[in-house]
């Protein structure tokens, strides 16, 4: 008998241990059941370091998510959707960028806002947009020297 209260009460706290790590994990990501908001959409030449789930920011501030990522076949573009908070209005001459948080940290998108009167409305989309940009590339042409005027003289 004693035996089996010991197996319960460490089963209970085994449990309410697995319960603690669950909710901290929902806590820190920001992981939501429905999503509230507003979508738009944006069609990029690369979306290198985006998945589905990444975050949208604005001014440094988490205001969405990544929602859907697809690649058009007649345009070869990565055309994107993204979740935007509800609340949270975007002047129609914004552009979307993707960004990334340093050599070592991943990437993000980022909206720069414009300075229009007018707003996006739910499915509209962003114009004006810019890719990721491939650190390994620009490391290439750094260290091989193309596009530098080598043999200028100082």
């Amino acid at each position: 008998m004693n035996h089996s209260t010991t197996e319960v009460i460490v089963g209970g706290a085994v449990l309410a241990a697995a319960l603690a790590f669950g909710f901290y994990a929902v806590q820190s990501t920001g992981f939501t059941v429905r999503d509230s908001g507003y979508a738009l959409t944006a069609s990029f030449r690369s979306i290198e370091g985006i998945g589905v789930g990444s975050d949208v920011r604005l001014a440094g501030v988490k205001v969405g998510t990544v929602t859907a990522i697809d690649l058009n076949p007649q345009t070869f573009r990565a055309d994107t959707t993204v979740m935007i908070r509800d609340g949270i209005e975007i002047p129609d001459d914004s552009a979307i960028v993707i960004a990334s948080e340093g050599l070592l940290g991943g990437n993000f998108v980022e909206i720069s806002p414009g300075g229009s009167p007018f707003n996006y409305a739910p499915g509209d989309e962003i114009a004006d947009t810019q890719g990721a940009v491939s650190l390994v590339s620009l490391l290439l042409k750094f260290v091989s020297g193309s596009g530098s005027d080598t043999g200028a003289s100082q």
